[in-house]
């Protein structure tokens, strides 16, 4: 099957079977090592992509659905010499250990930042009627709940989903 994917704000075609996942097309086709396979189930997040503004687990989304979705990568983000402010900050707060789940993790949190500036409630917001949404420990583990860490790197990633959000915060 032939198709185009918005990838990275770059354009790639591709010609792969019907059934080859948005990941395998990633890695496989296209390169884009960054994103991982890690249960190939949707359970750990160490495949995560953000679709549209929307984070997916890209091992459960075939790529034929992707036509004209605008899909970013952890490449998408940051280069090296001018990381985003999520990779900053997970370098920095060592939000990595053997590093397997981070692309998934800073992925998952971009989004997951957006969702909170855009004031969308969790299961574990207190508020739901608010404009706001307060971006404790508990708001960030719930929203970060999709996504797994083998070597349970979790207090440093939280601080720098945290770091993050609280300059952002400072900034508007």
């Amino acid at each position: 099957m032939e198709m185009t994917l918005n990838i990275n704000g770059e354009a790639r075609a591709l010609d792969v079977d019907p059934r080859t996942t948005l990941l395998d097309a990633l890695r496989n086709h296209l390169g884009l090592t960054g994103s991982k396979k890690g249960c190939d189930h949707g359970q750990c997040g160490a495949c995560t992509v953000i679709a549209d503004g929307r984070r997916i687990n890209s091992c459960l989304t075939l790529a034929c659905m992707m036509d004209g979705v605008e899909i970013t990568t952890v490449e998408g983000l940051g280069k090296p010499g001018d990381l985003s402010p999520l990779q900053d900050a997970f370098v920095r707060h060592d939000g990595f250990q053997c590093g397997y789940c981070t692309p998934g993790q800073i992925c998952s949190a971009t989004a997951m930042l957006d969702e909170v500036r855009s004031g969308w409630p969790s299961v574990v917001t207190e508020d739901l009627e608010g404009e706001t949404v307060s971006l404790d420990n508990d708001e960030i583990a719930e929203r970060m709940s999709g996504n797994l860490c083998r070597c349970a790197a979790y207090p440093n990633i939280v601080d720098a989903i945290r770091e993050v959000s609280e300059r952002k915060l400072a900034a508007e």
